[in-house]
């Protein structure tokens, strides 16, 4: 089904359950508990998880396949968001077109930086990632400010002369993004009981669209193509004594780690049409690093589990402030109720990045393989057979 043997389509499938049901997942506790705290199933939420999910399976195609480690990946996610809000200013507020230019214009900046950074490897072409990413921030902060609005951030006004669509509603507002006329913002909440779910257009449509990014990921991880970067990571010296030149292979996976990149620029302008140069920041570049190491670079749902993460740490984890701690913790007498919250206070709210930075710690050190490989010891712990009555297996001769 679908050109997959049974373990990808496994994966698919558990990715598919698990962005269906987000809103169901994602939402374990009734909204009136203390614990509705850690409650993340609300749209804008919803939609970061599986736009950075995109974000990531792309960075995972050229980082965990051929080993080169970019530093410059928020240069292609900005330019995905510029492209696709100066489409909803020039042509319409559908989103398929927006979404299709940012894939492109990024594709073609990917092949301009991965051109020139491809001549080198290592920490050369880190580094040159790096410089390229600083140098768009730069240039879309300040000397491109008729293009990008420089600090303030490319959004859209009254005045946009807009080909296929009304520059105003009758209210006199500014138009929403659309799919063919459903707007992305729109949304439909169901109650059970004390439990609320919100169903939004907008994260569905993201959800898909992740959903065929990651089938796509499976078939280059498993075809020629895959097995060749997976030849440039294991050891390009000996590649090259082969009489192969692995630089148009390398420079493709680059470019369709851009266009995936471009792709959550546009999905994010797509379902807030605003863009900003903060994007191409070098720490978002950084972010995507984190995530794919930390679900566990090389795999095929590891970046997932790390975008999820990663977000859920930094929208929720980040919330928890002393005022929550007192509450949680106000059975406790009022000294050691104090001293508790005084402990923990480092690590929670603002001080989020320090717990996030000792779990990857953790990570990195337990678990070279990330979540994924958290994963499959545990399954092996359970799934673990008792020896047969003590007796050694039977050999059998080499074939």
């Amino acid at each position: 089904m679908l050109g997959l043997n049974k373990h990808d389509r496994t994966l698919l499938i558990i990715v598919a359950i698990l962005t269906m049901c987000a809103p169901f997942i994602l939402n374990p506790f009734p909204t009136d508990s203390g614990m509705a705290q850690f409650n993340a199933g609300y749209p804008d939420l919803m939609q970061r998880f599986v736009i950075f999910g995109i974000f990531a399976i792309g960075f995972n195609i050229l980082f965990g396949l051929t080993g080169y480690l970019s530093f410059g990946h928020a240069a292609f996610l900005g330019v995905g968001s510029y492209s696709a809000v100066w489409m909803f200013k020039l042509l319409s507020m559908n989103v398929i077109p927006a979404i299709l230019l940012a894939m492109i214009i990024s594709g073609l900046f990917a092949v301009l930086i991965g051109y020139v950074s491809l001549r080198r490897s290592g920490i050369y072409f880190s580094i040159l990632t790096l410089a390229f990413a600083q140098m768009s921030f730069n240039l879309a902060y300040s000397v491109l400010t008729p293009i990008t609005n420089g600090e303030t951030g490319l959004q859209l006004t009254l005045d946009d002369p807009r080909i296929l669509g009304v520059s105003a509603t009758a209210d006199g507002g500014i138009p929403v993004t659309s799919l063919f006329g459903l707007e992305m913002r729109s949304t439909y909440e169901m109650a059970v009981g004390p439990w609320a779910f919100q169903f939004n257009a907008g994260y569905y449509l993201c959800a898909l669209i992740m959903l065929a990014s990651f089938y796509l990921s499976i078939r280059i991880f498993r075809s020629p193509f895959g097995m060749m970067l997976r030849a440039v990571k294991s050891n390009q010296t000996r590649l090259n004594y082969t009489g192969l030149n692995p630089r148009p292979y390398t420079l493709a996976a680059f470019v369709i780690s851009g266009m995936y990149a471009g792709l959550a620029g546009g999905l994010m302008a797509s379902m807030d049409p605003l863009a900003g140069a903060e994007r191409m920041q070098w720490t978002a570049s950084g972010e995507v690093v984190l995530m794919s190491i930390l679900g566990g670079a090389g795999t095929l749902i590891g970046p997932v589990l790390g975008a999820g993460f990663i977000k859920y740490f930094e929208n929720i984890f980040s919330k928890i402030n002393d005022t929550v701690l007192h509450n949680w913790f106000a059975f406790l007498p009022d000294g050691l109720e104090d001293a508790v919250v005084f402990i923990i206070h480092p690590f929670i709210g603002k001080g989020w990045h320090l717990t996030l930075g000792i779990l990857f710690m953790l990570v990195v050190i337990f678990l070279p393989g990330g979540l994924v490989e958290g994963g499959q010891r545990i399954r092996r712990l359970f799934s673990k057979k008792p020896a047969d009555d003590g007796k050694p297996a039977a050999t059998k001769p080499a074939e």
